[in-house]
């Protein structure tokens, strides 16, 4: 059985020594434990990332997660539930809005958590920005399975 890395981006309204990014980083603290219950297996720091500026328009830091899962459905269950979801409902608190229509994730499939990497996650989010929704990488509304099945999750 495959698993499955998952890509985040997005960019801070306000410096990260501001109150209302501290309590992002906060919350984000508390969502990773709730993470770590829920099928998480690996999270990359973004530590000294080089983040690609065309990737997300917008003035703020820039806020990147990539994490390897235990499946699909975990995942999405964690996404959609519990402290996660609330922290989705308030990201207008802490994130900036996006001027134009903008994925904020992307997903793949992996076999080991050594295959990936933050040049992969910025590879795969760019080929979904130029492609859709493929096997190669997709969101939760059009999701493949591990032979590259179209894959309704639920």
């Amino acid at each position: 059985m495959s698993l499955v890395s998952i890509y985040t981006v997005g960019r801070l309204t306000h410096p990260y020594d501001h109150p209302a990014s501290r309590e992002f980083f906060q919350v984000g603290n508390e969502v990773y434990l709730q993470a770590t219950k829920s099928g998480l297996i690996e999270a990359f720091s973004p530590e000294g990332v080089s983040f690609p500026d065309e990737t997300v328009k917008g003035m703020g830091p820039p806020i990147l997660t990539l994490t390897v899962w235990r499946s699909l459905q975990s995942l999405y269950r964690f996404t959609y539930s519990g402290q996660h979801m609330q922290a989705l409902q308030d990201r207008s608190r802490w994130i900036e809005p996006y001027q134009e229509k903008h994925l904020s994730y992307v997903v793949w499939r992996t076999e080991k958590v050594k295959d990936v990497s933050w040049e992969e996650a910025f590879m795969r989010y760019n080929f979904y920005i130029q492609h859709g929704s493929t096997p190669f990488a997709f969101d939760f509304k059009h999701a493949f399975d591990e032979k590259g099945e179209t894959f309704l999750i639920k």
